[in-house]
Parts: C-alpha cells; structure tokens; sequence
C-alpha cells in the first residue's frame, strides 16, 4: 500500500498538465481530513476495520504535503481509495424521519480542492456506503441512540513533538463531531471553518501546553456543557491555586457567594458580597473574555458560571484584586492556596420544608428516590409547591411526574444518528409521563431553574412541565438536556459531548437554548450582593398568586 502510493506520487510529479491553482498547506491537510474522516464511516471496507487507518493517515500525509494542486491531490487520494478495492454494498431506500440541519455532503463536489473524478468517486462511496456493524462506532446498549466510539487506538505513551498524531488528534476528534453530534448545526462557527482554523494550531504546536490548549480550544468551540477536557498540562496552565472564596459572574463582575475556607476567607479579610471588579490590574470582563476560548458552555450563562477557575486561579501565592464593599472601593492583595488546604464544610442544604401561607418547598438536589413519596404525601394538601431544580436531580422524576400530571402526555422529542447514513439524524418518539388514572395534585407547581440546571435536571423540569398546573421561573439553564457520549482524544485524554439530541414536543430545540421558562428573572448585583435569593423569593411570590 505504502509503496503504491509513492509510485503514484512519482507519476503525478511529472504530470505536466497540470494547470490547477496551487493549495496552501492547510488546505491540503483540510481536504485530506475530510476525506479520510469520510472514508473511514462510509466506505464498507474502511468502516468494517479492514485497514488500520490510523496508520493509513500516517502513511498517506507526507505525500500529501508534496502535492502541488488540486490535480495532483485529487489523483492521489482516487489513487489512495482505489487500492483499497472494488465496493459492492447495497443499500436500502431508508423511510426515516430524518432530521437533517446537520447533513451535508456537499463539500464532495467543491472544486477548490477536489476534480471531478474524485468527487465522482466519493459520490459512488455515498450511494454503496456501509451497512451494518460499524468497527469504529456503536449504539450504547444497542439501539438506545446515542453513541459510543469504539476501537480507537489511544495512543498513551506517545511524544506529542509528533506532529503526525497531533493530526491524528484533530482529524479524528473533528469527524466525530462531524458525523455523530446532533447539535454540530448549531455552533457559534461553521464546523468546517474549524477545521480550517485548527489545522495551524495543531501542525504548529510549539511546546506540549501549546497542544493541550489546542485540543481544549477544539473541544470548547463544540459549545456545549457537556463538552469536557482537562490535562495536567491545561490544569497547570491556568494554575493550580485557589482563592478561598467562590464567586458569580453578574454584568461581568465577581461577587463572592461563598466562602471554600471559612478561616482562610478571614484570614485574607473577604466577605460574602464583595463585588470584583480587577484582577491583578484587569478588568474581570476583559480575563473572562481572553480565556473564553477554553471555557466549556453550551451558552454565555453557563460559560459564565464555569469561569472562576480561569479568572481567579494561578501558580502564583498571591493576586491583586480591586473590590466593592458597601459601596466603598477598595484594592488588596489575597492569597491564593492548594485546593487540597480547603477544609471541607458539612452540607446542610435542606431537602423539603413547608414555607409560609401553605407552600410546600423541594429541593431535587438532596431529595432521594427513597424519601420522595412520604414528602409529596405531606404536600398533598399544600396550595403549592416549588421544585427546586438549580443542581443536580436525584431520579425521582418519575413519582413527581405521576403526582402532579393527570393525563398521559408526550413531553420530549429527540433525535438519534443514524449510524448507517453518518451525519443524518433520525426523530424518534418521546417518552410519556403521567398514568391517566384520575385526578393528581390540584395546586400550583412552580419550578426553579437557572444555569446550574443541566443535563438530568433539564430533562427533569421538561417532565414536570408536562404537568397539569406548572410555572417555570429562573434565568435561562445549561443547554445540555441529552445523554453524553465519552470517547479517548490521541493521548488518551478523555473528552465527551451531548450524543443524543432533546427536543420538546413541538421540536422546539433545548440544547443550548435551555428549557422554556414562563416568568424569567435572572439575578441582580445588589441581590447577590446581600445574599437574596431573588429567584426562589419570585418563585414563593408565584406560589401565592402573585403575576
């Protein structure tokens, strides 16, 4: 194989009719990935593991790089795809729902990079792609839709100077979201012009941290929450000393809400509602914008409330702040410390309680599955209860959902990938809730969410909303409502994305949007600042009949 491919490249060197305009390096290496990326879900040979196509890339991008056109690129990657055989796939007219706002092959027939030839050859691949078992990906648990990467080589122990894995890296992460991401459509940037953008900054990593923030960079610009990536090199990058005190982002400055040390937070004179304004002589705003580039978010709230640790971490001991105190500025230097000389707090967050005029309060975050049904029997009475979904859920949507919703509904639709046309997405039908036997709960229930609301606790309020009498008050959540998909990057460094793509009902997208909310109310400074919680006051204000 290799030595068919350098024979090719010795033809096309003295190919002297070739007039086609001339492809920088990153253009080369962009349509290499593509294709390669391509190939290997679509071609029956390549997508069934006959070729060790890790190896295939490595074999084929030093030829790459000597090509001079489009001419001589589009003759050796036919040149490539012919020696892996003769294809005689079938392939059934599918009668699917599709989904298709991320689908496009149409760069196949982009003449800037690829002839006629070539984009006949990849349109043929298209109409006999494979069919079946896939070696390089997988339903989780069969057809549950969404997916799990397999069979990715991951490459531990290997020197990150080799700039062949480095693309390795990059063309292997970048097809993944590419085929297999139900919301690729809906990033801040054109998927492809990633690419395009990333290429450099993989090719022409100077040192291993400058690698690791590329692949951080490739990871966050999936804009989503449940996007995940940390390296020793990346967590030493930003430092790994902390303040003893926890903050909110409001209007771009950090107020402090918590204390991680309550002695430490003494000792360095904070107080809860101290509002940050600088830095180490930097505004908040301006920090929070230079590393938002490495920040994992599905939308600017949830960004936000993720940004502490790139503002207020470093290597350093200590960091100059300027700061609001009643009103009074103020400039100081505090201490920073090792995350491990925090002393830890017990947590007394109260799970359910009655509040006043007969309201009934939850807490989804400390309430078990065990305790739920004795506490909802208690509110049974109640002229309202207030879920509080601001953090993690604990699976009791299902006793909830049957308490409060009278009729059988449909609450959610979803979209899966079609593992057999990679990059089309299939509708299928969502789940019901309520059990049809009767009358429920015949109060008021109002739900709490904010960005803290993700992933299981999204899905969760989609369900209560479901319910007969449901208000949703809070500032917009997470965007990121699906099951997650876990795979290796080159290295073996573990990263994840949102795998199966949740939609109401009416297909009203909830990925990076966040649930709908009826009475929205995002948090102020001077509310924060004196420790209110404006969201959950509204909230008992709706429970009592207030518009």
């Amino acid at each position: 194989m290799k030595f068919s491919i350098v024979l090719l490249f010795l033809l096309l060197c003295f190919n002297k009719n070739s007039y086609s305009k001339s492809l920088s390096n990153t253009e080369k290496l962009y349509a290499t990935a593509k294709v390669w990326g391509y190939l290997k879900y679509y071609h029956p040979k390549v997508a069934a593991g006959k070729f060790d196509w890790d190896q295939q890339l490595f074999d084929i991008l030093p030829i790459v790089e000597k090509a001079a056109d489009k001419t001589q690129l589009s003759l050796l990657l036919n040149g490539w795809i012919a020696s892996f055989g003769k294809i005689k796939s079938r392939v059934k007219k599918s009668s699917h729902d599709y989904f298709d706002q991320n689908f496009n092959l149409a760069w196949i027939e982009d003449d800037t990079y690829f002839s006629d030839a070539l984009s006949a050859t990849l349109k043929c691949i298209e109409t006999k792609r494979h069919q079946g078992n896939k070696y390089y990906v997988s339903y989780v648990k069969g057809n549950s839709g969404y997916v799990k990467i397999t069979n990715e080589k991951p490459y531990q122990n290997i020197a990150w100077q080799k700039q062949e894995y480095r693309l390795l890296s990059l063309f292997r992460y970048w097809n993944i979201i590419e085929y297999f991401f139900p919301h690729k459509y809906q990033t801040d940037k054109n998927w492809d012009a990633i690419l395009i953008e990333m290429i450099p900054k993989f090719l022409n990593a100077n040192s291993e941290v400058d690698y690791h923030l590329a692949m951080l960079s490739l990871v966050a610009s999936i804009d989503d929450s449940h996007g995940s990536f940390v390296t020793p090199q990346t967590f030493n990058y930003f430092g790994n000393k902390f303040i003893p005190a926890q903050i909110s982002l409001v209007d771009n400055k950090a107020i402090i809400t918590k204390f991680r040390d309550d002695s430490l937070a003494t000792v360095n004179d904070l107080q809860i509602g101290d509002i940050i304004t600088k830095v180490n002589n930097r505004f908040v705003e301006s920090i929070y914008l230079e590393n938002e580039q490495y920040i994992m978010g599905s939308n600017k709230p949830r960004k936000m409330y993720s940004s502490q640790s790139f503002i207020f971490k470093g290597s350093s001991d200590s960091l100059e702040i300027e700061f609001v105190r009643k009103g009074i500025s103020y400039s100081k230097t505090i201490k920073r410390y090792p995350y491990d000389q925090f002393k830890k707090k017990a947590v007394n967050a109260v799970g359910f309680k009655m509040l006043d005029n007969n309201v009934g309060y939850l807490n989804l975050n400390q309430i078990t599955k065990d305790e739920i049904g004795s506490v909802l029997q208690q509110f049974s009475t109640t002229k309202a209860i207030i879920i509080d979904i601001r953090k993690k859920s604990k699976g009791t949507i299902n006793i909830i959902s049957d308490f409060i919703t009278t009729e059988r509904t449909d609450f959610y639709s979803a979209i899966a990938p079609d593992l057999n046309y990679p990059g089309r997405f299939i509708w299928n039908k969502g789940y019901q809730v309520g059990n049809g036997e009767g009358e429920r709960y015949k109060g008021k229930v109002v739900l709490l969410v904010n960005e803290g609301t993700q992933s299981h606790s999204e899905f969760t309020a989609m369900c209560l909303q479901a319910g007969d009498n449901v208000v949703t008050v809070g500032s917009q959540t997470s965007g990121a409502d699906g099951k997650v998909s876990s795979f290796e990057m080159v290295g073996g460094f573990k990263t994840s994305f949102t795998g199966y793509g949740i939609f109401y009902p009416d297909k009203t997208e909830t990925q990076r949007k966040g649930i709908k909310i009826d009475i929205e109310l995002k948090p102020t400074i001077e509310g924060v600042s004196n420790g209110k919680d404006e969201q959950l006051e509204r909230a008992i204000q709706v429970a009592n009949g207030k518009k």
